[in-house]
C-alpha cells in the first residue's frame, strides 16, 4: 500500500509538471498566487515563417546644407538711437557749451548721412530755455563710428554758475 501511495505520489508531481509546462507562463501564474503572467507580442511584420533577420544596415545619409537667408536691414530715418553723446561740459578757457557726439551706422552694405543738430538747454529752472544750438551733417560708412564736437559759444556775462543739459535733438538720416 506504501509502495501504490508513492507511485501516486509521483505521478501526481509529474502530472503538475507537465501540466505547468503546457500551460506556459500563464499555467505558473495560476499555479503560484501573487505571480503575473505577461504575453509577449512580436514585432510588428514578425511572422514563425520569416527568415532571421540580418544584420542591421545603417541608411546613408548626407547632410544637405542650404544658405541661411540674410535678414534684411531695416532703415529707420530717425538715427537718433544710433547717435550717442557723453561730456556735456562748458569750456571757461574758449566760452563755449560742448558735447561728444558718436554716431554708430548699423547696416553692413549702406553709408549714410545724418543731419545732426544738439541742444544745450538750461536746467535751472529748466523751464525749456535753449542756450544754444549746433548742426552737422555727418556721413559713416557701414559699420563705423564717427566722432565729433558739437560746440556752442557761450558768454556767461552774469558770472553765475550755468546749469544746463545737452541732448541729441535730431539725427536724420539717409542711405547715400
Amino acid at each position: 500500500m506504501a509502495a501504490r501511495g508513492r507511485r501516486l505520489g509521483r505521478a501526481a508531481v509529474a502530472a503538475g509538471l507537465v501540466a505547468a509546462t503546457g500551460l506556459g507562463a500563464a499555467g505558473c501564474a495560476n499555479m503560484f498566487p501573487g505571480a503575473h503572467a505577461r504575453r509577449m507580442t512580436p514585432p510588428p511584420g514578425y511572422s514563425s515563417d520569416s527568415p532571421s533577420p540580418g544584420p542591421l544596415e545603417t541608411p546613408s545619409y548626407e547632410p544637405t546644407y542650404s544658405p541661411s537667408p540674410t535678414p534684411e536691414e531695416t532703415f529707420d530715418p530717425d538715427g537718433r538711437s544710433d547717435a550717442h553723446g557723453n561730456n556735456c561740459r562748458y569750456n571757461t578757457s574758449t566760452g563755449r557749451l560742448e558735447y561728444t557726439v558718436s554716431v554708430t551706422n548699423p547696416s553692413l552694405t549702406s553709408t549714410a548721412s545724418y543731419e545732426m543738430a544738439v541742444n544745450w538747454m538750461k536746467a535751472r529752472p529748466a523751464d525749456g530755455t535753449t542756450y544754444g544750438l549746433h548742426q552737422r551733417s555727418i556721413i559713416v560708412r557701414p559699420g563705423q563710428t564717427e566722432t565729433y564736437t558739437a560746440s556752442y559759444s557761450l558768454t556767461n556775462t552774469t558770472g553765475h554758475q550755468l546749469w544746463f543739459t545737452c541732448e541729441i535733438r535730431r539725427a536724420r538720416k539717409t542711405k547715400l
